[in-house]
């Protein structure tokens, strides 16, 4: 980002302007992280239904049903979490850039540590981590459908 940010006679204001910017990036994080709550629990919720349906009987037609909702609401928990991580990233890009008319720059410094090669110091980002848990549920959606279809009758063998 290029722009840049006037500090002559407006010290105060620029710190003013630096808490907020950190308190709205930290509701940013807030709002994703209930939002990953939220499909985490649909998730949880689908797959013990599904293993319920299961239980019940060799009809396969509903937990398959729900599988593919399932897989749906995983694309959906994916494709948020981009968002968020979209989001995040333009936020703390403007707090980066406001950092520059300060005489300290925690931000940026914590970033400068994170990014040292030091091994001791390794980072992973959130995003990284938390996109395998969706990639988890959608693959046991996959596996429990492929475990229930009963193939051989829909292809007409046996």
């Amino acid at each position: 980002m290029n722009s840049t940010f006037q500090t002559k006679g407006a010290g105060n204001d620029v710190l003013v302007v630096y808490g907020l910017l950190v308190e709205m990036a930290d509701r940013v994080s807030q709002r994703r992280q209930a939002s990953n709550n939220f499909y985490l629990s649909v998730n949880t919720a689908l797959t013990g239904a599904s293993a319920y349906l299961l239980g019940l009987g060799p009809s396969w037609q509903g937990s398959s049903v729900l599988g593919l909702a399932g897989l749906a609401i995983c694309r959906l928990w994916i494709r948020n979490i981009h968002s968020y991580r979209s989001l995040n990233a333009a936020k703390f890009a403007v707090i980066a850039d406001l950092e520059k008319s300060l005489e300290q720059r925690p931000f940026t410094e914590e970033w400068v540590r994170l990014s040292a090669p030091d091994p001791t110091r390794r980072y992973t980002p959130f995003y990284k981590v938390e996109t395998a848990i969706p990639w988890i549920f959608a693959a046991v959606y996959v596996a429990q459908f492929l475990m229930v279809v009963p193939w051989r009758r829909l292809v007409g063998i046996g």
